[in-house]
């Protein structure tokens, strides 16, 4: 049985299947020109060889107006987890004559969903049908195909025919991004009260205090103390220092550990929570980033998005480590927690009933991500 359905597959996309009624079409006709010959009757001939032309005529015909046809693939707008992807595709028939009774299936990844096909009674000479469909997207990702299929069995229904087009089609599943009111994780970076932070605190901040950035000219109200009179001098106006001050815990960096192994659920639950974190980032004016083991640091809303619907757990860790500055550490290993940098935060999923085999960063205080409790109560609860 299979290799009849393999045969089957093979007509009908190299040349033409024949249909139910076209199969017994062709049998008869070949039943009435073996009596003409036994016989030598030749009525017998007529018919037979006007059978034969019917079938002939029927098995050319749809491959002849499925070739004319070309297809165009309008850009899918990306959308987030639980929403509708907008697909649309444009049958262009580019000659002076109809073509009619179409099939058209986009074959979609099996992960996003089932093919989907429509009927086309008749695209007018030189026009083009315009297909609009809804798919709902209830996994993030980004998904990636390539075929459409035309079939036809015109005009006469006795064979079958299907061409495949290629037409690239991309689609950003975004993951979905909680309305968070307030973050201790964000609100609190950078501030440490542990003695070692607080002497490279004050280091760093003697080390930046009062270094000139570059000279401007002077404005009304600019302490005079900020003069640079050489340069002032020379040039002929005032200029003014414009000094560098210590900006620690400004720049948010929010990691996920993506090249260690996770469980599925915890992964997608660490995906949301990145992203969540990094628009509320965002919204609070941070310079905020994005470290993934596989891309590196990214920042940007869109390029974020597109990285977070592409990373998956135990991805390949091709990027440089995280700068060593504080950051947001997401993972399912207690162990990476011991490395990180100071004034840092965390985030650890880890099974209701299980407590860390390694004790957690005391150094750095974090979130331990309770699966059976909602992730956007958590994100807003106190640091322990």
């Amino acid at each position: 049985m299979k290799n009849v359905d393999r045969m089957a597959e093979w007509l009908e996309t190299r040349w033409v299947k024949p249909a139910y009624a076209g199969g017994i079409l062709l049998a008869i006709a070949i039943c009435f020109f073996g009596a003409a010959t036994n016989t030598m009757a030749g009525w017998l001939y007529v018919i037979s060889g006007v059978m034969l032309a019917i079938v002939g005529l029927s098995a050319i015909l749809p491959a002849r107006s499925l070739k004319s046809l070309r297809v165009n693939r309008r850009p899918i707008q990306p959308v987030s987890v639980g929403d509708e992807l907008t697909i649309e595709l444009d049958i262009e028939n580019p000659v002076d004559k109809s073509q009619n009774l179409l099939q058209i299936q986009d074959d979609l990844p099996f992960v996003l969903g089932k093919p989907v096909h429509t009927p086309i009674e008749t695209i007018p000479p030189k026009s083009i049908h315009h297909w609009i469909y809804y798919q709902p997207a209830q996994k993030r990702g980004v998904y990636r195909w390539m075929t459409v299929q035309l079939k036809t069995a015109a005009p006469l229904g006795l064979f079958w025919c299907r061409r495949d087009r290629q037409v690239p089609a991309t689609a950003f599943v975004y993951p979905t991004v909680l309305p968070l009111i307030n973050c201790p994780l964000i609100d609190e970076i950078g501030q440490d009260t542990s003695p070692q932070f607080l002497s490279i605190d004050r280091r760093s901040q003697a080390a930046t205090e009062g270094v000139t950035r570059t000279l401007r000219p002077y404005r009304v109200g600019d302490p005079t103390r900020l003069i640079h009179w050489r340069t002032s001098a020379r040039l002929g106006q005032f200029q003014v220092r414009e000094l560098e001050t210590f900006t620690g815990g400004q720049e948010v960096i929010i990691c996920l550990d993506s090249a260690s192994v996770w469980n599925p659920e915890d992964f997608e639950q660490a995906v949301i929570a990145a992203a969540s974190l990094y628009f509320y980032a965002s919204g609070r004016q941070l310079n905020v980033k994005l470290w993934t083991a596989l891309t590196g640091l990214v920042q940007g809303h869109r390029v974020v998005l597109e990285t977070l619907a592409a990373t998956y757990a135990g991805e390949d860790a091709i990027a440089v480590s995280p700068p060593n500055l504080p950051l947001i550490w997401l993972t399912q290993n207690p162990v990476t927690l011991t490395a990180l940098p100071p004034a840092s935060r965390w985030v650890l999923w880890m099974p209701s009933s299980t407590e860390p085999a390694t004790p957690v960063n005391r150094n750095s205080p974090g979130i331990i991500i309770n699966t059976e409790q909602p992730l956007q109560v958590q994100l807003q609860s106190p640091l322990r």
